[in-house]
């Protein structure tokens, strides 16, 4: 049986974005979603060793953070009186918002290079936006527009490459590539 080496650094690197953007859309309070996020680290670098092929690092990867929110939700009674058609982890499908979270980074990674850094760093990493504006030496105000002008330029380059639908409170519920527009991510 052969094992492959992977650098558990290039794995954070590439996957820790969409594994925080699944969590949001499960856990409603952002200390618990670091918190399971670190959890999911310290899994990660005990079992990797025993992930057999490279192609399944990622449904591995998401099988395991999924198992850590269903354990998160056990551990704190919020499963104990639903019925199995109602807990979300019994859906094997991932939603649109998941789908569409791998393909956020690759995106801003082709914005102007200023936007791109300014959107990973608020966005992605989840700076304070007043501390990263003083780091930058520019207002506060200044940085929360530009957050807004690259947050739009963001949603351009999804609309360039896909069709999306939304609710009604501006949520991404359906999408349809555009072939001839889009490079994927």
């Amino acid at each position: 049986m052969k094992r492959y080496v992977l650098n558990i650094e290039e794995v954070w690197q590439a996957y820790s974005s969409s594994l925080r953007v699944m969590l949001k859309s499960k856990i409603s309070d952002p200390d618990d979603v670091e918190d399971l996020l670190q959890e999911i680290l310290i899994k990660t670098h005990r079992n990797i060793g025993s992930l057999r092929a490279r192609d399944k690092l990622k449904p591995w990867l998401f099988q395991l953070a999924n198992n850590t929110v269903i354990d998160f939700y056990r551990k704190h009674g919020a499963a104990r009186d639903a019925e199995p058609v109602d807990l979300w982890y019994e859906h094997s499908e991932p939603d649109v918002e998941q789908q569409l979270s791998e393909c956020v980074v690759p995106f801003v990674r082709t914005l102007p290079q200023k936007t791109a850094d300014l959107l990973l760093a608020v966005d992605i990493e989840g700076r304070s936006q007043k501390a990263y504006a003083a780091e930058l030496g520019v207002s506060y105000s200044t940085l929360k527009s530009r957050v807004q002008r690259g947050r739009l330029k963001l949603r351009e380059a999804f609309e360039q490459c896909c069709h999306l639908e939304l609710d009604r409170q501006g949520r991404v519920v359906e999408y349809r590539k555009r072939q001839e527009r889009c490079g994927g991510c």
